[in-house]
């Protein structure tokens, strides 16, 4: 077992002058494109009628939203449209805006790690959701709230994800608990010991990626979080699903799978920048709902950010997006 500091790291910042909200909404502009400039497409041609609003719920669809969620914004507008008489783009566009709010609305909770120390948070999901990279990016932001930080290897598996989690450790001046090989319990619990010994804050456990149709490794990552139990009553405070956007509705087979294993009580979703599927944040919000803790858009150590719904509908809904080509 060992620990790893590099006092002289220093984090950088790639976008010192360019606001979140700039980079969140040139993050969602293929699903913006999907839903937004395909809304604004339909209604540019003609009046609303039945027929626009069918081509509407498809431009939904393909945007993963969902059956359920397409469904009630296309019944909200209807009732718009015939109670209020709506005529313009501009007015069915605001429907939709804000209908889509109140849904991700209960999505939007703070994670307060004030309650515990150190406080525990255990990551989990599949190979490839961006899991490690994202413990890398917050720690940084746990570090700017200032907080101090210690890096678990979890990952015993892929000894990848032990040198990419030490990178990030260097990179944000961090303490990584690792070893070469072994049990992912036995690392996790020499951290927790190693944090609760040195004062640190926040904990943040990696652990290995694994689908939900692997019964003996969801079996495994279930004794993790048993172990962690062990080394600390309280613990796990938080344990957070790291989904990748571009799986689309095949996130919330993710989201029951795991809930099920070690009682999910936060989400992470990355890769949004990459893929027009980022309507499937309503769709967990309507089937499984769970905090949405923090959303990514980009590789920037900056470009995970705790997610906030009214943000997230205006980058979707941008008047300028709207017009971009990609």
């Amino acid at each position: 077992m060992f620990g790893f500091s590099k006092k002289s790291a220093q984090s950088t910042n790639t976008h010192t002058n360019v606001s979140w909200a700039e980079r969140l909404k040139s993050g969602l502009a293929r699903t913006r494109q999907q839903l937004g400039g395909g809304l604004l497409g339909l209604l540019g041609r003609r009046r609303i009628d039945e027929d626009l609003l069918e081509e509407l719920e498809s431009t939904l669809l393909m945007a993963d939203c969902g059956v359920d969620v397409t469904q009630r914004l296309i019944e909200e507008s209807r009732t718009r449209w015939k109670k209020d008489r709506l005529e313009s783009a501009e007015q069915l566009r605001q429907t939709l805006a804000d209908g889509l709010l109140e849904i991700l609305t209960p999505l939007e909770e703070g994670l307060d790690v004030s309650g515990h120390k150190p406080y525990i948070i255990m990551l989990a999901g599949v190979n490839g959701s961006g899991k490690t990279t994202s413990i890398g990016k917050l720690a940084k932001h746990f570090q700017s709230q200032g907080k101090s930080v210690l890096l678990a290897a979890g990952d015993t598996f892929r000894a990848a994800a032990r040198e990419q989690l030490m990178a990030w450790g260097e990179r944000n001046d961090v303490t990584v608990i690792a070893q070469d090989g072994g049990d992912a319990a036995a690392v996790i619990f020499d951290a927790i010991n190693a944090a609760r010994a040195r004062g640190i804050d926040i904990v943040l456990a990696d652990t290995a990626g694994r689908l939900p149709t692997q019964l003996h490794l969801m079996e495994e990552i279930a004794k993790v979080r048993r172990v962690i139990a062990k080394a600390e009553p309280s613990g796990p405070h938080e344990v957070m699903l790291v989904l990748d956007a571009n799986i689309g509705q095949n996130a919330l087979a993710q989201v029951k799978a795991f809930d099920a294993a070690v009682g999910v009580t936060g989400l992470v979703l990355t890769k949004l920048d990459g893929t027009a599927k980022g309507g499937v944040v309503a769709a967990i919000a309507r089937q499984c709902p769970k905090p949405l803790r923090f959303i990514g858009v980009g590789e920037g150590i900056d470009d995970l950010q705790p997610f906030r719904a009214r943000e997230f509908v205006d980058a979707l809904f941008d008047v300028e997006g709207e017009g971009e080509k990609t």
